[in-house]
């Protein structure tokens, strides 16, 4: 999730030029629930958290900038790596994506329940194809959401792109 100018060829979770293009992709499920483990959430939060999480995984495959409105807050900041970004430079980068992402999904949440505010860590994993052809970038990804009467909107999200494994 975002906020300010993203560097040159930065491969975001959501600002990346691997991740957005083709509204009829479609999302392949990744039974997220068998991979997500809580740490002292309530059994509702946990639910919640995790649904919209994988929204936000099918969001990025259909391009789904609505999705992205109803998940972040109005004053959203998002970091990767050294950038950082606003809730519209997330939204405008979803938008002028040139790679087609193909599948997007979740593994190894967590949630860490903390009243009206949740943080869930986990890895994206976000298979696309570009002009060199198909891709798969993995984000190691920190996501702060604030419960407002009854609904979840992340606030604050932190990503690392993992690096590939050298071939051997």
């Amino acid at each position: 999730m975002l906020a300010a100018t993203p560097k040159a060829g930065a491969r975001m979770r959501v600002f990346p030029i691997a991740f957005f293009l083709v509204a009829t992709a479609s999302v392949l499920p990744r039974n997220a629930d068998a991979q997500t483990t809580s740490s002292a959430a309530r059994p509702g939060v946990e639910r919640a958290l995790v649904t919209l999480e994988n929204d936000w995984a099918k969001g990025l495959v259909n391009r789904d900038t609505m999705i992205f409105r109803r998940l972040t807050a109005p004053r959203f900041i998002y970091t990767e790596d050294a950038a950082l970004m606003s809730r519209e430079q997330v939204i405008h980068g979803i938008m002028t994506s040139g790679d087609k992402v193909e599948w997007a999904g979740n593994e190894d949440m967590k949630v860490h329940d903390f009243g009206p505010v949740a943080v869930v860590t986990g890895i994206l994993v976000v298979k696309s194809r570009g002009k060199k052809g198909p891709f798969t970038t993995r984000y190691r990804f920190t996501d702060t959401w604030l419960d407002n009467n009854g609904t979840w909107q992340a606030i604050a999200a932190q990503d690392y792109v993992i690096p590939d494994r050298p071939s051997r």
